[in-house]
């Protein structure tokens, strides 16, 4: 298993200071947009820890069987801040008539030379069988989101 746990990846700490991700439109870098942020999915042969620099096919999931390669895009990012955490989160995502199985999964910024955000390990293989897989992130609160820094 090539899966050893959940990781906000060290190269996106460190481009959190250089300004290099953009979750909501900001008056900083001058854009009209955010960056789309992206999630894709890995079998159990996949490296992915805390140095992932950047999404690689090597290892994903195939296309075919409701997934494409390179993953979906994540939608509605919030962030916000409590007490001295601040945290972002995006809306569930789902492929529908989907038959493939995933050992984890891989956020990362598609606009920026798709550099890699956050590594989700599921614990073990989850399948889906002519159904809908959803990643489901959890509660976008100081204690619980995706992306949390304190």
């Amino acid at each position: 298993m090539a899966f050893t746990g959940n990781f906000m990846c060290t190269s996106f700490k460190l481009e959190l200071l250089t300004g290099t991700h953009a979750f909501t439109t900001t008056v900083v870098r001058a854009l009209t947009t955010a960056d789309t942020f992206k999630v894709a999915l890995y079998t159990s042969s996949a490296t992915l820890d805390a140095t992932t620099t950047a999404y690689a096919a090597t290892n994903e999931v195939a296309s075919g069987g409701g997934y494409t390669t390179g993953g979906n895009s994540l939608t509605s990012p919030t962030t916000t801040s409590s007490g001295t955490t601040a945290y972002v989160d995006f809306a569930d995502s789902s492929w529908t008539s989907a038959t493939f199985t995933a050992r984890g999964a891989l956020i990362y910024n598609s606009t920026q030379s798709n550099k890699s955000v956050v590594v989700l390990d599921f614990g073990s293989d989850k399948s889906v069988s002519s159904g809908t897989f959803t990643i489901v992130f959890p509660t976008n609160d100081a204690t619980n989101a995706i992306i949390r820094l304190a």
